[in-house]
C-alpha cells in the first residue's frame, strides 16, 4: 500500500449501500476475469470509486474478494428438516444458494486457483464460507443418524462433503451443469446407497 493509500485507510470506512455496491462490482469483476487477474484498480473502476476508497475498507485484494463472496451467499439459516435424509439433501443443495445456483457456482469457479496460491484468501474462504456449509450438511446426517436412517459406522467427515464434491467435479471438470435432476440422481445412486441402513426404504417425496 502506498503512503497515500495508507492515509486514506485511516479515514472513516465506506459502509452501507456504497459498501454493497463495491462488493457487487467485485463479484462482477471476479466473474469476468477470475481471482488471479482481479485488481483493486479494476474493482474501483467498475464501482466508480477511487482505489483509496477501497483501501479505507479493505487492506488487501484477498479481504475484499472474501467479503464479496460471503455477501452473496446470505446468512446460514436452519438446516432444512423434511423428515428424511433424501428430502433434506434435495432441499439444501437445490435452489438459491445451493449447487443449482448459477451465480454461486460461477463465483466458486473463479476463486479455485486462489485456494492454492493465496494463503490469506484460502484460510478465510475455508473458515468462513466452506466451514459453515460443511457443518450444515453434517447436521443433516446427524439428524438422519438419530432417526436411524443411516449406518452407525459412517465417517461423516468423509460422507458429508461427498455430494458437493461429486456435483462440482461434474460441473467444472466434466462440463455437466448442476441441475435439480442431476443432483437428485447423485443422491439416489451414490449417496443414499452408501449411507442408508439396508432395511431403510428411500423417501421418494
Amino acid at each position: 500500500m502506498t503512503p497515500a493509500e495508507a492515509a486514506a485507510a485511516a479515514r472513516p470506512r465506506v459502509e452501507g449501500e456504497r459498501e454493497q455496491e463495491i462488493l457487487e462490482a467485485t463479484l462482477d469483476v471476479l466473474a469476468d476475469v477470475g481471482y488471479d487477474r482481479l485488481t483493486m484498480d479494476a474493482v474501483a473502476s467498475a464501482a466508480r470509486a477511487s482505489k483509496a476508497t477501497l483501501y479505507r475498507r479493505w487492506e488487501t485484494k484477498a479481504s475484499l474478494v472474501l467479503e464479496a463472496v460471503l455477501s452473496q451467499k446470505g446468512p446460514i439459516g436452519e438446516a432444512p428438516e423434511t423428515g428424511s435424509l433424501r428430502g433434506d439433501l434435495i432441499a439444501s443443495y437445490c435452489g438459491h444458494g445451493g449447487l443449482t445456483d448459477a451465480r454461486s457456482l460461477a463465483v466458486f469457479g473463479s476463486v479455485i486457483t486462489a485456494l492454492t496460491r493465496d494463503a490469506e484468501f484460502a484460510e478465510g474462504f475455508r473458515e468462513l464460507f466452506v466451514g459453515p456449509k460443511v457443518e450444515a450438511t453434517r447436521v443433516l446426517f446427524e439428524r438422519a443418524e438419530v432417526r436411524g436412517e443411516i449406518r452407525d459406522d459412517l465417517d461423516l467427515d468423509i460422507v458429508g462433503p461427498a455430494l458437493a464434491a461429486i456435483v462440482m467435479h461434474r460441473q467444472f471438470f466434466l462440463g455437466q451443469p448442476a441441475t435439480t435432476e442431476s443432483i437428485t440422481k447423485v443422491i439416489d445412486q451414490v449417496i443414499l446407497p452408501a449411507v442408508l441402513r439396508p432395511s431403510t426404504p428411500k423417501d421418494k417425496s
